[in-house]
C-alpha cells in the first residue's frame, strides 16, 4: 500500500513549500498542455480507462514480486529520500519506491491513482546521495503533476502503432498523436528536473547527475562547466543542416538530450522564478482552479518565443528571420543546401 504516514522532515535543512502547486515547476509548454487537457470534462477519467489496459494492480504486484521495496529495513537511505521529497514538496501520501535489478540507468514513475517510483540498480550505483535525491524528487514531481496518466497513454499508443503499422492511414494518425505526446513529455522531463532541484536544492548535484547520464560514473574525468560548454556548442552548432539534423534526432526521443537538460536547469536555477519560490512566493494549490487555459497558452507561446529569440541554433535563427520578414531567408537556404561546386559552375556558365 502507499505510505500514508506523515513524511519525514529533511535530513538536512532545506526550504519546505507548503501547499505548493505543481504549476511552480511545470515548464510553460508542459503546463499549458496539462491545463488544457484537464479542462476537458472527463478527460482524465477517459485516460485512466485507457490506461486500464495495463492494470495498475498488476504493475504493483510485479514490482512487489520482482524488486525490492524500500523501507527503514531495505535501502533505508533511499526510503528517507522519498519521504524527504514528499515533505519538501508537501505531498501527503508518500509513493512507494522500488529498486529493481537492471544494469540500465533508469528511473520511472508508473501507475494511475497511486503511482509508484522505480529505480534501477544501474542508476543507484551510478549516482551519489545528493544526485539520487534530485532524481527521487524528479519522480515525485511526475507523481504530483499527474504525468503517469499521460505517459501511460503514450506507451499504449506506441504499442498500438506497432501492431497496425501495416495500415498506412491509421498508423499515420496515431504517429501524429505520438509525436505530439513525445514533444509534451520532453517538456514534462524539464518540468520534473525543476521539481528535483526544489526537492534537493543543490543545483550542482542536479547537474552532476544529468552529466553522469551522458558520461558514466567516472566523475573525476568530467567537469560540469566543460559539459555546459558542450551545451553551448550544441546550441549554436554549424549551419542550417545541423539545425535540421538536431530536430530530426530529437523527434523520436521521449527525453531531451542531457546537455540540453543541464543547460535548461542551470538557466532556471539562476532565474528570478526559482529565487521567488525559495523565498516563499509560489503558486498555491488552492489557486489552481483559477488557472485559465488562455493564460497557460500565452505562457507557453512566450516560452517558445523566448527560446527562438535566445537560441544560437542556425535553424532558430532562420525562424527569427522569417518572423522578422527578412528578405535574405531564401538566399540562406539556397547557400546552405546548394553544393559549392554546383554554385561555382553556375557562376561560370
Amino acid at each position: 500500500m502507499t505510505d500514508t504516514t506523515k513524511p519525514n522532515a529533511p535530513s538536512r535543512r532545506r526550504q519546505r513549500f507548503p501547499e505548493i502547486s505543481t504549476r511552480a515547476w511545470e515548464h510553460p509548454a508542459d503546463r499549458s498542455a496539462l491545463v488544457a487537457l484537464r479542462k476537458l470534462s472527463g478527460f482524465d477519467e477517459i485516460l485512466k480507462k485507457l490506461a486500464g489496459l495495463v492494470s495498475e494492480r498488476s504493475v504493483r504486484l510485479l514490482y512487489l514480486a520482482t524488486a525490492v521495496r524500500t523501507s527503514e529495513r531495505q535501502f533505508p537511505e533511499l526510503h528517507a529520500m522519498v519521504r524527504d521529497a514528499a515533505y519538501v514538496l508537501d505531498l501527503e501520501r508518500v509513493p512507494e519506491l522500488y529498486v529493481t535489478q537492471d544494469p540500465a540507468v533508469n528511473a520511472m514513475c508508473v501507475g494511475m491513482d497511486n503511482p509508484v517510483i522505480v529505480l534501477t540498480t544501474g542508476l543507484v550505483e551510478l549516482l551519489d546521495e545528493e544526485e539520487l535525491r534530485a532524481v527521487v524528487g524528479h519522480e515525485v514531481g511526475h507523481a504530483m503533476s499527474g504525468h503517469a496518466v499521460y505517459r501511460t497513454m503514450l506507451l499504449i499508443l506506441t504499442n498500438i502503432a506497432g501492431r497496425i503499422a501495416w495500415l498506412p492511414l491509421g498508423n499515420l494518425a496515431i504517429s501524429a498523436v505520438i509525436t505530439a505526446l513525445k514533444e509534451w513529455f520532453r517538456k514534462a522531463e524539464l518540468s520534473c528536473d525543476r521539481a528535483g532541484l526544489l526537492a534537493g536544492q543543490d543545483v550542482q548535484a542536479s547537474m552532476r547527475g544529468l552529466m553522469k547520464l551522458a558520461g558514466g560514473h567516472n566523475l573525476a574525468e568530467m567537469n560540469v562547466d566543460a559539459f555546459l560548454e558542450q551545451a553551448e556548442e550544441y546550441d549554436k552548432a554549424g549551419d542550417l543542416r545541423d539545425g535540421v539534423l538536431k530536430l530530426l534526432q530529437v523527434l523520436p526521443q521521449t527525453h531531451p538530450f542531457a546537455v540540453v537538460r543541464v543547460a535548461e536547469l542551470k538557466k532556471w536555477a539562476e532565474s528570478e522564478e526559482y529565487r521567488s519560490i525559495l523565498a516563499g512566493a509560489y503558486p498555491r494549490r488552492g489557486d489552481d482552479p483559477q488557472a485559465t487555459v488562455g493564460e497557460q497558452w500565452k505562457a507557453a507561446a512566450d516560452s517558445y518565443s523566448k527560446t527562438v529569440r535566445e537560441s544560437k541554433d542556425p535553424l532558430m535563427g532562420l525562424l527569427r528571420d522569417v518572423a522578422g520578414g527578412v528578405g535574405t531567408v531564401g538566399g540562406k537556404l539556397r547557400d546552405t543546401f546548394t553544393p559549392k561546386d554546383q554554385g561555382a559552375s553556375k557562376d561560370q556558365g
